[in-house]
């Protein structure tokens, strides 16, 4: 399947009560008083096969909704998000792991969340281990994992389910330098062979390394799309870095 990512007019809004925790639309209405905030909001852009793109912004410009989006965790209120392809995601240390269970039973539960069958799950779970690089932790509980360890995980059981669509959230920043160079290297595989990586962070120098475009957001809207450098620059003298 070619990788292709659409997006139209996309918005992702965000309800919150009077204690600032976030709640649904249909509670929102149920009570009094709610905040209703905007994480992205009239997003449109076009990446297509063999790209890798970088979004850039201040922390709150809505890099992680957007990634969150396009990787289908949020379902856009308005417009329309439009991904080809098979989603492989490293968006947070947390997403989907269990801190009571072995590493070994995180990777056959996010195995089946990414969309393998159980069996497969569990058939690839000698090449989770190997990947990781987790030795012995692979059988202790998650509970004990550092952020690292957690990203590595998370990686070699996305690595599974073959993407050709790659998302990178700042959690990769959390990776040792040796597991960066796996992930970098096996992101430019994938581009290689025509996939997608859509990463973001604040480590510029990372983000050089994976991406030859960059999107800027501000206040969650899509305010430059350009290449690389160019768009950093941008984003450095308007904050003044």
């Amino acid at each position: 399947m070619s990788a292709s990512i659409r997006v139209e007019r996309a918005g992702v809004r965000f309800v919150f009560d009077r204690q600032s925790r976030r709640v649904s639309p249909t509670m929102a209405q149920l009570r009094r008083r709610s905040l209703e905030v905007w994480g992205i909001r009239e997003i449109t852009c076009s990446i297509g096969p063999g790209e890798s793109v970088a979004l850039i912004g201040a922390s709150g410009a809505g890099k992680t909704t957007l990634l969150r989006t396009l990787g289908g965790v949020y379902a856009p209120d308005e417009g329309m998000v439009d991904v080809r392809g098979r989603i492989g995601t490293l968006l947070s240390v947390e997403a989907g792991l269990l801190s009571p269970l072995t590493g070994r039973e995180n990777a056959v539960l996010i195995g089946v969340l990414n969309g393998l069958s159980r069996r497969r799950a569990r058939a690839a779970l000698p090449e989770v281990h190997a990947g990781s690089g987790l030795g012995e932790s692979f059988d202790r509980p998650v509970g004990s994992y550092s952020e690292g360890m957690r990203a590595r995980l998370g990686y070699a059981v996305a690595e599974q389910a073959e993407p050709n669509v790659l998302l990178l959230d700042e959690v990769h920043e959390a990776l040792d330098h040796e597991f960066r160079d796996t992930v970098e290297a096996s992101a430019r595989r994938l581009l290689a062979a025509g996939g997608i990586v859509v990463a973001a962070g604040h480590d510029h120098l990372l983000l050089e390394r994976l991406c030859t475009r960059a999107l800027l957001l501000q206040e969650g809207r899509l305010v430059a799309d350009g290449e690389f450098e160019e768009i950093r620059s941008r984003y450095l003298a308007e904050e003044g870095l």
